[in-house]
């Protein structure tokens, strides 16, 4: 079974005392695809309970559709928008899921509570006595310590020395410890190998949820990523003909679940998993270092569907750093309203971290490629916001000289009205195959699987199929495990 839900029934029974004497309610993955199914008790609650606030109350506000504010707020239609026109220079109609919304900020509290609360309610972690480990490029350790906390878990957050300060700012009001690794973003092997040290040297004391390899983590995104954006294209009542594609970082594999749902339902879409062209071990079995923080690098995650994706984007580092600062800095922004972009557009601005504009630049590249028309959809993922680099404005303002207006019309033009199809790869079977082997390195040889386990992956039909069927049987455990910590 792809994922453990094998019963360790001592130490379940702790983890429901232990949420009995804190009031913890779960959520099940129904409710968070869909809010409504939310009882109207926990609702009424969270109207005095701020988004980043460390209750567990806000385990409810683990989705997509979370009313936008800071506070007080319940549930409403999807967060998305759509990107302007003027900025992405396309024909095509670019969707963007917003993941400012979620508890902390951060679209990746969904996948650590999908990795999570499966081994709670089972018993495969001790809430009590063993600490939650969670490797990271960034996000994820957020969502991570945010999730123990909200669970009264103790957590270790490991992320690259060389991240944002506003997420080790953050991470030392939440997390249990902190571990900084060598390198930047794409120095993903110094994070595994901090995970090996850490089972040599405390073994049973902890239990690692790490994302590249969990398929909590590819189903929390198929089910509750996808469905999102099942519900924004039945709202806009896109024409299936039209949906045409779905562009978001390789990162841990997880958020490209989301596409394979769509391409479950729109067979004929096509999948583009981005890079740093900096790092292109996609493009051309390629490695180095970037500055694209979030999407993780020099491996394929285990839990990535290589045999689903259609299409290859590489992103310059570049154009993602000079667009935050189009999209943040003061005369950025009156270039934008000077080419008529709405006093809500440029708000809509804030939903931008340097991870989401580096997927709207994949989507823009895919739009191009395919040649998409006015009629087509291309959704994206907007992974945080724009608070967790605004220190990189200061650092780039004194490597390049204060931004411009001239400098604004320049980077407009340039990184996105004239992004070109250069650095982007359409997959054949073999492409694929190759990509696909590139686990072998990884996964195989330093992190344990089998062979058996990496031809599955390719060959066997029916591998990726049963993934989002657990939903279902997890939901199961968890209703059961809320009723013995209510004791109804």
């Amino acid at each position: 079974m792809l994922i453990n839900l094998k019963m360790h029934k001592d130490v379940r029974a702790r983890n429901v005392e232990r949420c009995k004497e804190k009031s913890i309610v779960m959520p099940t993955f129904a409710q968070m695809a869909n809010p409504a199914l939310i009882p109207g008790n926990i609702k009424d609650s969270l109207k005095d309970v701020g988004l980043w606030d460390v209750n567990p109350l806000n385990l409810f506000r683990i989705n997509w559709h979370n009313e936008p504010v800071e506070k007080g707020g319940t549930f409403g239609p999807v967060n998305y928008i759509e990107i302007p026109r003027q900025i992405t220079g396309t024909k095509a109609r670019i969707l963007a899921l917003a993941g400012k919304w979620f508890p902390c900020g951060v679209h990746k509290v969904g996948a650590t509570y999908g990795c999570l609360a499966p081994a709670l309610v089972t018993g495969n972690f001790d809430a009590q006595n063993q600490q939650a480990v969670w490797p990271s490029t960034g996000n994820y350790c957020r969502g991570g310590a945010y999730n123990s906390a909200l669970l009264n878990c103790k957590s270790i957050a490991i992320l690259p020395a060389e991240m944002s300060k506003e997420r080790f700012e953050w991470l030392k009001t939440v997390a249990g410890e902190i571990i900084a690794t060598p390198g930047c973003e794409s120095n993903v092997k110094e994070i595994f190998d901090k995970c090996h040290e850490l089972n040599e040297t405390r073994g049973a004391n902890i239990v690692i949820f790490n994302q590249f390899e969990q398929f909590e983590n590819y189903l929390w995104h198929y089910k509750v990523t996808g469905s999102a954006m099942l519900e924004v294209l039945k709202s806009l009542n896109i024409k299936p003909e039209n949906v045409r594609g779905y562009a978001s970082s390789t990162g841990s594999g997880g958020t490209l679940a989301a596409g394979d749902h769509l391409k479950d339902v729109f067979p004929n879409i096509k999948i583009a998993a981005g890079e740093a062209l900096q790092c292109p071990t996609l493009l051309r079995n390629g490695f180095g270092g970037h500055r694209i923080e979030g999407i993780g690098d020099k491996h394929v995650p285990w839990i990535h569907n290589v045999k689903n994706t259609d299409m290859i984007c590489a992103i310059d580092d570049q154009d993602c750093m000079d667009v935050y600062r189009l999209f943040n800095e003061p005369d950025g922004k009156a270039y934008l309203k000077s080419i008529g972009l709405t006093d809500q557009q440029l708000k809509d601005l804030e939903l931008f971290g340097i991870s989401g504009i580096g997927n709207m630049l994949s989507a823009i590249k895919m739009a191009k490629y395919y040649e998409m028309d006015e009629n087509d959809v291309v959704f994206t993922i907007l992974t945080d916001s724009t608070v967790m680099y605004t220190s990189r404005l200061a650092e780039l303002d004194a490597k390049q000289g204060k931004f411009s207006l001239t400098e604004a019309a320049r980077v407009h033009s340039g990184a996105l009205l004239h992004q070109s199809i250069a650095n982007a790869l359409e997959l054949g079977y073999y492409d694929r195959l190759r990509i696909h082997n590139l686990k072998y390195y990884t996964w195989v040889e330093q992190q344990g699987k089998t062979y058996a386990e990496i031809q599955a992956q390719w060959y066997d039909r029916d591998y990726w199929k049963q993934i989002p069927a657990m939903a279902d049987k997890i939901d199961k455990l968890i209703t059961a495990f809320n009723a013995e910590v209510s004791g109804k």
